[in-house]
């Protein structure tokens, strides 16, 4: 890591080492922040039936508030952390809940349809500056040795809430009515606020900071290329996500009872590859990054080749969803490279991924229009990860070389 950005890291820190406990518990509140974050993202999409019936649309007009959120934090993470550039990380934290927590629980409350596709957007501005300062924080309180592992278990809340806490607030969500899921999710938001109040001491602006310095991280082609790589090479996981579900039951054929059941083997995998990556990225970051593109090539490559197989089927998902290991890694190296610009880049970081996520269930459902079956998306996901690799590839070289500006 270049001295800035170890500089920009010591900086950040509190005057004296906290101790483990401290540690621990600033990581929890973090975590359940990242958690009611996850929650609140994907319940929608098992509630969207739910929402049409309430606003009285099509489902696939109820889908639109799905795109409204992802806007949101494609657009509010760039902005937010230019903006509040001159801002105490904790009171940018703790704004950022605050926006999250009235956004869901206005969300439960909306009257109609377009006021409620509008506060999704709303509640989807925080998410990626959220992400991005958090990972600030947990970085900054570790030694430099520790920082992946630091930053994975921060985003270990988002990787669980796949697990269980969207299962949980969509059948509440299902039991009572959608608009009790967004007041639990809006709930969560609120004991972030109080644990990152109890939790996290207050902390001072960085010398120098300002609007224009954070817009230097844009001049960086370091960042734009790792920004890529996130935008690019993370796409194949989430064609294949996308439609997880007709694989399971078109090319496998498998009851529609076994869907849950892959889903849930497509979140252990997130979790196995948050904790496996967290460990590996602090051995080796770039080996991390570069190795588990490599290997995601040939994981979603066999996906299209045995998805008909319905025990490859699982097999696969499992670890196309433990091709998250790279995700902790990708963040660091932003924060790295991003040298005294770290807070944008460490917040578009996840409007890089919500890129990934357009484009890459865009080209699955591409190639399922034409006639293949979804078994076909392994294949995008393939080719996705091979130009995301391409990109690191370039990326690593022009370090080496020396032109990083």
């Amino acid at each position: 890591m270049s001295d800035i950005a170890v500089e920009t890291l010591d900086s950040a820190s509190v005057a004296e080492a906290p101790s483990g406990t401290a540690i621990a518990l600033v990581t929890l509140a973090l975590a359940v922040g990242s958690f009611g974050i996850g929650t609140g993202e994907f319940v929608i999409m098992g509630l969207l039936p739910n929402v049409a019936d309430t606003f009285g649309v099509t489902t696939p007009q109820a889908g639109h508030v799905i795109s409204a959120y992802a806007l949101g934090v494609v657009i509010g993470a760039p902005v937010i952390a230019v903006l509040a550039a001159k801002m105490a990380r904790r009171t940018l934290l703790l704004l950022m809940m605050a926006i999250f927590a009235i956004g869901n629980i206005s969300s439960a409350l909306a009257p109609t349809f377009e006021s409620f596709t509008i506060l999704r957007f709303i509640t989807g501005l925080p998410h990626g500056a959220y992400f991005g300062v958090a990972a600030l924080v947990a970085a900054s309180m570790v030694p430099v040795q520790r920082r992946v592992r630091a930053v994975g278990q921060v985003m270990l809340g988002l990787t669980i809430a796949t697990l269980i806490g969207t299962p949980i607030a969509t059948f509440l969500g299902q039991l009572l009515n959608w608009r009790a899921a967004f007041m639990m999710v809006g709930s969560i938001g609120i004991v972030t606020m109080l644990l990152i109040a109890l939790f996290l001491p207050r902390d001072k602006v960085e010398e120098g900071a300002s609007i224009a310095r954070e817009l230097g991280a844009l001049r960086r082609i370091q960042v734009w290329l790792t920004l890529g790589v996130a935008a690019i090479g993370f796409g194949g996981m989430f064609a294949i996500f996308s439609y997880v579900a007709t694989a399971t039951t078109d090319v496998a054929r498998l009851g529609p009872e076994m869907i849950p059941v892959v889903l849930a083997l497509f979140g252990i995998g997130m979790n196995v590859g948050n904790i496996v990556g967290s460990r590996l990225g602090d051995i080796s970051l770039k080996g991390t990054i570069g190795g588990m593109m490599a290997l995601n090539i040939f994981i979603m490559a066999l996906f299209a080749l045995t998805a008909a197989n319905p025990i490859m089927l699982c097999l696969c998902v499992f670890l196309v969803g433990c091709g998250f290991t790279a995700c902790p890694a990708v963040q660091t190296r932003l924060m790295d490279v991003a040298a005294d610009a770290q807070t944008l880049a460490a917040a578009s970081n996840h409007s890089a991924f919500n890129i990934a996520n357009a484009v890459g269930a865009w080209l699955g459902g591409l190639v399922i229009s034409w006639g293949l079956t979804a078994a076909a998306t392994g294949y995008v996901g393939a080719i996705l990860s091979a130009a995301g690799l391409v990109v690191f590839v370039i990326s690593v070289s022009l370090e080496r070389n020396g032109r990083t500006a």
